[in-house]
């Protein structure tokens, strides 16, 4: 999936990395939080259709936003991103990849959007949140994986809420977290969104979930499902042909 290449300049490292079987160019930190496959199955289950708006809440590198307008042509994303190091680098893969004329990037604060976001204004809302709870996980010395991994002043609650204010009545909301989370998942939701759909990222057949995808969408009422979900890898470790088509075919999670 990633083919990492080391290049040096006058600001941090960064590699070149690929996407999608290298329809998509991303360029990270070579030493800050790294894409792994999460986005890519982000980006895989948003409904977006042509000349939609999506909102890539915490955007960081770019890598959903990339995965999403490679897939759906014409739709436009704008990406938030706290990390203004991010904001940059995410700016140039936008670039890079001729995509600069649909996607954007801003920085800012969830707990403080900018003035020129509008609440309800986007058709979808996809996020990929820290996912250990603040207080629980084992501080780094990196504050880029830190504020990556670990819940910073905005708690999951938080990205809910954000979401939900922003995506439009009857638009989704598309979140990746881990599947031990689901609880707090759910139950920020509930009340607030319907058509709840709980989709398991299985690392093996008979495995656990360690992933979940949860979406739902605002002010409908509709009773929550789960779904089969998809099994990642072979035995052998390899990914399922299901794993591969998005990974590398960038094929359409149907929640």
């Amino acid at each position: 999936m990633s083919l990492p290449n080391a290049s040096a300049g006058s600001g941090p490292a960064v590699t070149d990395d690929r996407l999608l079987g290298g329809r998509v160019r991303l360029r990270q930190s070579a030493d800050g939080a790294r894409v792994a496959i999460d986005p890519v199955f982000l980006a895989a289950a948003v409904p977006a259709e042509p000349n939609q708006q999506i909102l890539d809440a915490g955007c960081g590198a770019g890598a959903a936003m990339l995965c999403l307008a490679a897939r759906v042509p014409q739709c436009r994303i704008l990406g938030l991103e706290l990390q203004r190091d991010l904001v940059r680098i995410a700016g140039d893969n936008a670039a890079l990849n001729g995509l600069g004329d649909r996607l954007s990037v801003m920085a800012g604060d969830l707990l403080r959007p900018p003035p020129r976001l509008s609440p309800g204004s986007f058709d979808h809302v996809m996020a990929n949140p820290p996912f250990i709870e603040r207080g629980r996980g084992s501080e780094t010395p990196n504050p880029a994986k830190a504020a990556a991994t670990i819940e910073g002043e905005a708690a999951l609650g938080d990205w809910i809420r954000f979401a939900l204010v922003m995506v439009r009545a009857k638009g989704t909301v598309t979140f990746i977290h881990r599947a031990d989370r689901i609880d707090a998942l759910l139950g920020q939701l509930a009340g607030r969104a319907g058509g709840i759909v709980i989709f398991p990222l299985w690392p093996r057949a008979g495995q656990a979930a360690g992933r979940v995808l949860v979406q739902a969408r605002k002010q409908i009422a509709a009773p929550a499902r789960l779904a089969a979900g998809l099994v990642l890898h072979e035995a052998d470790g390899r990914f399922t042909a299901a794993a591969d088509a998005v990974l590398r075919g960038g094929e359409t999670l149907v929640l």
